[in-house]
């Protein structure tokens, strides 16, 4: 007991009377009561509130709804405890309970969230011991001796100190501020999907100047938390134009390009455009290109740029209705007229074939082989593909033809002799036939 005194008196502590010892125990109590309400919340409220956080914020959201009632457990008893400790003058001792409880509590809610968020496992831990420490030492007595003794590790640089405290601090403002703008991103996002005001091209462009605003804020107030003076960006500032001016003049063009075609509503996701020998459906118009699905599965990334600058079929602009040109060539034998029917018949059959635009069939020119036609069929959903349409038509047309007996022509010669040489034939020292002299 004599040593516990003694090391007692080495910190500037003392044994606890009767009544730390009794504060101490209504503390503990309190704080499992705290826990337990922290149990009770997570499992009455927690499936609720992941369901509703999964269908209102849907994809947004990552891996967040899951840890939801984890979330609610150790927030509610991280507030529980705090409104306890807030509520009375504790001393050391009736504060230990309350402390470790508060803190811990507070520690593995932050954890949870950050890492509900996708951000780093490093960056989680670095948040729930550093809240942890703080409320735990606020608790018992204060943070002084702490930041005293961590601001004691460090350098002086000119006139700023850089010490282990102001690391701990920035990593810590970092972190946070990362978590926030990916929250408030994916919240903002998601609140801007759901508006039933604007089409799929405002929306996008919503999203992305949202994100840049979130952005912005977020830098300038990470900034002001550190308390770095933005004078001292005044010495880049030139360095940084020609920077853009010349490395970046790209960049910064694809972004510019990218919110025109937001803006102006030319070219939106959706739309099957032609751009040179890439054809497909936009799926998303991004920072510095817009992605192009073609029907083969591949996925081409055209900058921004090029879709400014060069010629560009958009098949979806002002209508969705695409015509399909179909060759096709009959006999000079057949029965034109029922040929031309039933090249009509298919193309009516054909299930994307619209019956609104009907289809139609051209007589476009009598061939060296063949009459040929032209069947112009309008279809709605060009993503779909179209030769797929025309392999359907042809594929129907083939056996209506092969009913009815009409030929498909093909390329035919004929060699007519107008002379025969005299005499019988004798093969040559080249083996070419010779007509015999004798």
């Amino acid at each position: 007991m004599n040593s516990l005194e003694t090391w007692l008196d080495m910190n500037g502590l003392a044994l606890p009377s009767r009544f730390d010892a009794l504060e101490a125990a209504i503390a503990g109590a309190l704080m499992i009561v705290a826990l337990a309400c922290g149990v009770f919340a997570g499992r009455k409220f927690g499936p609720t509130a992941a369901e509703l956080w999964k269908t209102h914020v849907a994809h947004h959201g990552e891996g967040l709804w899951e840890r939801m009632p984890a979330i609610i457990r150790h927030g509610t008893a991280a507030l529980i405890a705090a409104i306890v400790m807030a509520a009375y003058g504790w001393s050391t001792w009736g504060g230990l309970p309350i402390g470790i409880a508060l803190g811990s509590a507070a520690a593995l809610t932050g954890h949870q969230v950050l890492r509900g968020l996708g951000m780093p496992r490093w960056a989680g831990w670095l948040v729930a011991v550093v809240l942890f420490v703080a409320l735990f030492s606020r608790a018992v007595g204060g943070l002084d001796a702490i930041t005293s003794t961590l601001d004691g590790v460090g350098v002086d640089i000119g006139r700023r100190r850089l010490s282990l405290l102001a690391i701990i601090t920035a990593l810590l403002v970092i972190v946070v501020i990362v978590a926030v703008v990916r929250l408030a991103n994916r919240v903002v996002s998601h609140a801007i999907s759901r508006t039933q005001t604007l089409d799929a091209t405002q929306k996008l462009l919503g999203q992305k100047l949202a994100t840049i605003a979130i952005v912005v804020a977020a830098f300038f107030f990470s900034i002001d938390l550190l308390g770095i003076d933005l004078t001292a960006f005044a010495v880049f500032s030139g360095a940084l134009g020609l920077a853009v001016g010349f490395g970046l003049q790209k960049t910064v063009g694809n972004l510019i390009a990218g919110i025109i075609l937001l803006m102006d509503r030319s070219i939106k996701p959706g739309d099957v455009i032609v751009v040179g020998d890439s054809f497909g459906w936009v799926n998303k118009i991004g920072v510095r290109a817009v992605s192009v699905i073609t029907r083969d599965g591949k996925e081409h990334l055209i900058p921004n740029e090029n879709l400014m600058t060069q010629e560009v079929e958009n098949w979806s602009f002002s209508d969705r209705n695409v015509r399909v040109r179909i060759p096709v060539a009959v006999s000079y034998d057949c029965d034109l007229r029922l040929a031309q029917e039933l090249m009509f018949a298919a193309a009516k059959e054909s299930p994307r074939v619209l019956s609104s635009p009907k289809p139609n069939v051209w007589l476009t020119a009598f061939g060296n082989d063949g009459v040929e036609h032209e069947i112009l069929a309008w279809i709605s959903d060009p993503e779909s593909g179209v030769g797929n349409v025309r392999s359907d038509v042809l594929n129907r047309l083939w056996w209506k033809f092969k009913e009815a007996g009409i030929a498909i022509p093909f390329a035919q010669r004929d060699i007519y002799v107008k002379e025969w040489p005299r005499g019988p034939l004798t093969v040559g020292g080249d083996g070419s036939p010779e007509a015999s002299t004798a």
